[in-house]
Formats: structure tokens, sequence, C-alpha cells
């Protein structure tokens, strides 16, 4: 049996979800309808839609995963469940974190203003750079697989034991093995760490010339410069929060049975996918807009429904 406290942080786990991939939807959505109009598939839309639909997988993984430990742990374990989820999730895991910076490396691109002729060069082949970095991921899952292939057999030939801590390996063992399972993941969210703070000093420096330049108008170069930093900083965040989150399950499934700690991991977990889904749309003046058409849209329905009724 739940607990009042176990069964109200399941409930905002699913209330997280169900907003997250309406968020997520919605951005899919758009930038689908925005590419057959024009014809044409921006870089920017490209990147949206892929981290849009990796976050909504990521969601259903995060779910399906966390709510099996909770509710069936010993099916969790005994059939093949754990192994469809762990290939799934380094799929979709390591996308999801590859699409996110990809976003941060074109905002920086595009945004940032250096001088300096390795960043021209860099922005003069920002498409290059966005495909660079999608094999790069390529190159990430492959070598990711043969670990996630050894955790799982390790797992049957050991059916008796937990998951990931057999008989034949230790503790120290079984944390290295997620080290080496996230870091990639941990080098793509550092290379976004690396954009954001040289956004900052573009922003820094953008500001200092514009006080020696006084002009007396709004600068809209500077609006930009702060709008890409809040994304940037917001994924951060969350992705800071989203490994926490995923230390907290492992620690709770694999070492001890603490299934309030292990239900608010999750909760934690499921933020990254969920949360930043609606700071990209406030954050994207398209999607902006095209939210507040569906507000508008939906306040209309409201108000004219109870005329209609006789």
């Amino acid at each position: 049996m739940l607990s009042t406290v176990e069964g109200l942080l399941i409930f905002i786990v699913v209330t997280e979800s169900i907003l997250g991939m309406l968020g997520n939807g919605f951005i899919v959505l758009v930038n689908c309808i925005d590419c057959v109009k024009n014809k044409k598939f921006s870089v920017i839309g490209l990147i949206l839609i892929g981290l849009a639909t990796s976050r909504i997988f990521l969601i259903w993984i995060i779910i399906t995963d966390g709510l099996l430990k909770i509710f069936s742990p010993d099916m969790y374990l005994s059939g093949n469940a754990i192994e469809y989820i762990s290939y799934l999730w380094v799929i979709i895991n390591q996308s999801s974190i590859g699409f996110a910076t990809s976003l941060s490396v074109f905002y920086f691109l595009k945004i940032a203003n250096f001088s300096h002729h390795i960043f021209l060069w860099l922005k003069g082949r920002i498409n290059r750079i966005i495909l660079l970095l999608m094999g790069f991921l390529l190159i990430l899952w492959s070598l990711t697989f043969p670990l996630t292939v050894k955790i799982i057999n390790d797992h049957k030939m050991n059916r008796n034991t937990t998951w990931t801590l057999s008989v034949h390996s230790s503790k120290n063992e079984f944390f290295t093995n997620q080290i080496l399972l996230n870091l990639g993941a941990i080098f793509l969210v550092t290379l976004s760490l690396l954009t954001c703070f040289l956004l900052t000093i573009s922003l820094w420096r953008h500001n200092r010339q514009m006080q020696l330049n006084v002009t007396g108008f709004r600068d809209p170069s500077t609006e930009v410069h702060v709008k890409a930093m809040k994304v940037l900083i917001s994924f951060i965040i969350l992705s800071i929060l989203y490994f926490i989150g995923i230390a907290i399950e492992i620690a709770c499934f694999s070492l001890s049975e603490n299934k309030l700690l292990f239900i608010f991991g999750v909760a934690i977990t499921v933020t990254y996918p969920s949360g930043h889904s609606f700071i990209l749309i406030l954050g994207n003046s398209k999607l902006k807009q095209a939210s507040s058409k569906v507000v508008q849209h939906l306040k209309c329905c409201v108000r004219e429904k109870p005329l209609r009724t006789p």
C-alpha cells in the first residue's frame, strides 16, 4: 500500500508527464505545420522537432520504468521489461540531450558576437556543426550499447540478485558502469555550459559597448541575448536536476528499499523533459505566438459554451 505522501508524489509525476507530453507535442505540431507552409525545413525547426519528439518518448520511458519498479518490481526484474527499457533509454536519453545541446550551440553561433576568426569560421558552418553533433550522437550510441548489453547479460546470469549488482560485480563496478553510461551525456551538458558561458561574455561585451555608445533607443540585440541565455540556463539547471533524479532512482532501487525517496527521484527526473518544453515555448516568438492563439481560442470556447446550453 502507498502512503498519502507517496500517492501525492505519484499524482504529481503523472500530472507533470501529461503536461510535458502536451507541451512537447505542441512544439512538434507547430514546427511541422510551419515546415509544410514554407515547403522547406529549417535547422532550428528540425532541432526543435527532434528535441520535442525524443522528450515525449523519454517521458513515457521514465513513467513506465518508475511505475513498474513501484508496483511490480518482481515482474520488472524477472521479465524482459528491464532489457527493453534499458535499450530504449540509452537511445532516447542521449538523443534528448544531444538535440538540446545542438539547440544551445545553434543559439550561441547565431546570437553571440565575437570577432575571433575561429568563431567566425564556426558561425559560417553552423549547419555542418549541427550535423557533426548528430554524428557524435551516433558514435555515443555505438559506445554505450555494448556496456548496456554487458549489464543486461550480467542480470540474466544472476536472476536472484538485483539488477546491476551481480555476484561477480562490486558496488564500485556498478557505479563505474553508471558513470560510463552517462559520460557522453555529461560531455554534451558540459558543452551547453560552455556555450552559455561564452554567450554571457558576449552579452557583457555588448552591454559595455552600448554604454560607451549611448543611443537612447532600446537595443533588440540585448533582448535576444537575454532570451537565449534564459533557455540555456534553464536547460542546464533542469539537466542537473535530471541527473540528480536518476542518481536517486539508481541508489534507491539497487541499494535500498526506500519507496518514498524513489518516487521523489522519479518526480525530479521527469521535470527535465516536461518543464523545459514550456520554457522553449515562452522563449521562442513563433511558439509563444501560437500558444497565445490557442489560449485565446480556449477562452472563447469556455465563454461560448454556457450560452449554447438551453
